[in-house]
C-alpha cells in the first residue's frame, strides 16, 4: 500500500516507539477520536457470515434486550448513531427495537460488539 509522504512520516516515528509507548498512544488516539482500535479489526465477522449465507450484504441490528445497564445502552446508541439523548432513550424505549438497518456487515459486527459491551442482547437479522 502507497502512502503519503505525511503518513511515511507518521509510520517511521511509530516505528521508533517501545511497546508501552505505542499503547499508551493507540489508548490516546481511541478516546481522542472515540474509535476502537479492535473494532477497525474485524475485517469478517459473524454479520459477514451471516449476511453472506442470506444472499444480501445489508443488515439490521436489533436490540432484542436492554438488561440491566439500560443507561449505558442508550449512551452506547447515543454515541454509536449520533443522537441526542432524548432520542437514544426513544430508539428503545420498547424491545425489540430495530436500532440501524441495511447497513454493512462489518459496521453492523461494529454496533453488535458496542451494544453488547454495554449491556444489551443483540439479534443480526
Amino acid at each position: 500500500m502507497a502512502l503519503t509522504e505525511n503518513s511515511q512520516k507518521i509510520m517511521d516515528l511509530v516505528k521508533e516507539l517501545t511497546v508501552v509507548e505505542l499503547a499508551d498512544l493507540v489508548k490516546a488516539l481511541e478516546e481522542e477520536f472515540g474509535v476502537s482500535a479492535a473494532a477497525a479489526a474485524v475485517v469478517a465477522g459473524p454479520a459477514a457470515a451471516w449476511a453472506e449465507e442470506a444472499g444480501d450484504d445489508k443488515v439490521t441490528v436489533e436490540v432484542a434486550e436492554i438488561g440491566d445497564k439500560k443507561i449505558a445502552v442508550i449512551k452506547a446508541i447515543k454515541e454509536a448513531l449520533w443522537l441526542g439523548l432524548k432520542e437514544a432513550k426513544e430508539k428503545i424505549a420498547e424491545v425489540p427495537a430495530v436500532i440501524k438497518e441495511k447497513i454493512s456487515a462489518e459496521e453492523a459486527d461494529e454496533l453488535k460488539a458496542k451494544l453488547e459491551e454495554a449491556g444489551a442482547v443483540v439479534n443480526l437479522k
